[in-house]
This record gives structure tokens, C-alpha cells and sequence, in this order.
């Protein structure tokens, strides 16, 4: 299956070559500057012109390896609440993203929940947009894609806790994409002090926390079930060390604070 692109033009450019530009420009500030090892990473999916700089700071400090999995969200009702691709390709204006096959076979044996779906990954742009950033910084990198529909918190511990298996037990490094923009369509103070919340139990590495809080003080973190679902899999593997890298608001772009959407960057080490 080739997956063809469904936001270049709108999410960020449909020119390869303008693409490319923006992809360097919002990664820019790392050049020169030494990569770092990291496990997974907290990245936003809105256009490019108001989270890329976010995005592209966090890419721009870790050493990508070869093989990614990317966690998204499923924004729109149709499709699996929990849908993997696992042959083909995805296609950019930057060219062919291949799937591993390989990795996608050891998460489905390992996240049994996990359901074999290309309409729930058809029209949706949270992973998509991540795509050309890695696509300039990790050339012939592979990756397998996972929409996310649920937030059934034992459904993604356990999709979570199959992943850290898979990690655990595969010899090549596999670096967790996670893509989620934070609180929606409040005033910027507003969202600013939600958005606080959530990124302090995630830099706790606490999913119960995250889940929590954004239930109890209405976080509309669109990218609940992916974050928890990396969080686990990182407290299963140990992991301690997290980083927020950058924040912002669309309100930061727009100049409108009255209705903002948040963006965070970070890093788990």
C-alpha cells in the first residue's frame, strides 16, 4: 500500500523544495551543536508556520536512528481505535517513507489489541507532518505508523506495556515519535496554565498523572492516548530522564490570545 499524502499544501508546503527550506529553518538552531541519545520524544502536528519551530527544536537535538515508531492520534471517528500499517509506504513531497515490516509484525504480536487499518490512517495528519522533518534530518530511516482513537487508559497500558517489550528486545535502537498539540481553543493564560499541568506528570514519566489531570482539569490534550502510551512503555524501560525542550501557543504566531491551541517539544532519556 502507498499511502499518498492528504495535508501537503495546507499542514506545510506541497514544493519539495520549499519544504525542505522550512524543515532546515525550524531545525536550524540545533546545527553544529552535539546530538543526543534519547528514547522517545513529545512532538506537536498543527501547521507548520505554528508549531514547526517547537517540533523542529526537539528534532534538531536528538540522534535519530534508522527505525521509528510514530504514535498519533486518530482525529476523525472512522477507523480502529488502535490502527497499524504494517506494509508499504507513505509519501511526501520530500518522497517514499518505506514501513518496517518487520517492526510492525514484533508490535502486533506484542500489542494484540493493535488492528491492521488504513482508513483510520487515510485522511489523518498527526503523523504525516512529523514525516518531512525526519525525512531531512535521518535519510532512509523506516518507520511503523499507529493512529490512536482510544483513551481507554487499561487499552493503551497494555499497548504501551507491548511496546516496551518490543523495544526491550529488539537489538537495533527504535526511537518513539509521539505526536500530540496540548490544550485547545482557550484563552492563552488559560491554556498555558492547563498545558503546565499536563507537562509536569510528563515529566514525571507518570501516564496515570497524565490521564488524571487531564481529566480533572479539562486538558483537551489531543494526543492523550499516544502520550500515555509512550509513558508507559518508558517506565517499563527504566527510562528517568525527561526535557521539556520548547513551548509555545498559536497565539505566539497569530498574535490572537483570546483562542489559542498549545505546543510543547520534549525529549525522554
Amino acid at each position: 500500500m502507498l499511502r499518498l499524502p492528504a495535508v501537503a499544501g495546507q499542514f506545510y508546503p506541497g514544493s519539495p523544495k520549499e519544504l525542505s527550506a522550512q524543515v532546515e529553518a525550524y531545525t536550524s538552531a540545533g546545527k553544529g551543536a552535539a546530538k543526543i541519545p534519547a528514547r522517545a520524544c513529545l512532538v506537536p502536528h498543527a501547521g507548520y508556520m505554528y508549531s514547526g519551530g517547537v517540533a523542529g527544536a526537539v528534532f534538531a537535538r536528538v540522534r535519530l536512528p534508522r527505525r521509528m515508531l510514530l504514535l498519533g492520534v486518530r482525529h476523525y471517528p472512522h477507523g480502529e481505535p488502535l490502527a497499524i500499517l504494517s506494509e508499504g509506504a507513505w509519501r511526501t513531497p520530500l518522497g517514499d517513507v518505506p514501513i518496517d515490516s518487520d517492526l510492525a509484525a514484533a508490535l502486533r504480536k506484542e500489542c494484540p489489541a493493535l488492528r491492521e487499518d488504513p482508513i483510520a490512517h487515510s485522511r489523518e495528519h498527526s503523523l504525516e507532518v512529523e514525516l518531512p522533518f525526519l525525512q531531512v534530518l535521518a535519510p532512509g530511516f523506516t518507520f511503523v505508523p499507529v493512529a490512536v482513537g482510544t483513551h481507554d487508559f487499561a487499552a493503551l497500558t497494555e499497548m504501551g506495556e507491548g511496546v516496551a517489550r518490543v523495544l526491550r528486545n529488539t537489538r537495533d535502537e527504535i526511537f518513539v515519535v509521539t505526536s500530540s498539540d496540548m490544550n485547545h481553543y482557550e484563552h492563552d493564560e488559560t491554556t498555558r496554565v492547563k498545558d503546565r499541568h499536563a507537562i509536569d506528570k510528563m515529566l514525571k514519566l507518570d501516564a496515570r498523572g497524565l490521564y488524571d489531570i487531564c481529566r480533572e482539569e479539562q486538558i483537551s490534550m489531543c494526543g492523550q492516548g499516544p502520550a500515555i502510551t509512550m509513558l508507559t512503555a518508558m517506565q517499563r524501560l527504566g527510562v528517568k530522564g525527561a526535557e521539556l525542550v520548547r513551548y509555545a501557543t498559536s497565539g505566539d504566531i497569530s498574535g490572537d490570545r483570546e483562542v489559542v491551541v498549545g505546543y510543547a517539544g520534549m525529549l525522554f532519556s
